[in-house]
């Protein structure tokens, strides 16, 4: 077996491992990026848990067909990245989404969350979901809201007698 077929099928093992251990992948096409522009985004993307790799399509597609997934081809042309997002589904795309307004040539292509192929769309609306922490703070929130008014009620009720 010649070296670059060995040194592509151990690339097709480390994306498959990425694809099953992520959350979510997002597919960015990153044509016209500065290079300044484009080492900012991995150090942000690496400074919140994201993987960002700029892998070959055709290595990314073999992945795919290897775990079963479909839907994808569509989107493996051209230049891609792929963010994947290790810790929640929405963190990827959110990500990507934020650095969108800051570098205008990037595009969302297509994604997979939980395995599963997503439209460009679907990503966008993922990203637009709060994230599990700020979800959970406004649930406490208005969990939180009839007891506090009701103690301020107490409150009142006691301040008033107590004149």
């Amino acid at each position: 077996m010649s070296a670059n077929l060995e040194i592509k099928k151990n690339a097709v093992e480390e994306i498959k491992k990425l694809i099953t251990e992520s959350k979510s992948v997002v597919l960015v096409d990153y044509r016209g990026i500065t290079v300044a522009g484009d080492t900012a985004l991995r150090k942000n993307f690496r400074n919140n848990n994201i993987v960002y790799k700029v892998i070959k399509n055709t290595l990314f597609k073999k992945a795919c067909e290897q775990l079963g997934i479909t839907g994808l081809d569509d989107a493996l042309n051209g230049t891609t990245a792929f963010a994947f997002g290790m810790e929640d589904e929405t963190s990827a795309p959110r990500l990507v989404k934020s650095a969108m307004k800051d570098y205008s040539n990037l595009s969302i292509k297509a994604g997979l969350v939980n395995g599963q192929a997503a439209t460009d769309k679907e990503i966008i609306t993922l990203a637009s979901i709060p994230s599990k922490e700020q979800l959970v703070a406004q649930l406490l929130y208005v969990l939180n809201a009839p007891v506090s008014g009701l103690a301020r009620a107490f409150k009142a009720i006691a301040e008033k007698k107590a004149e």
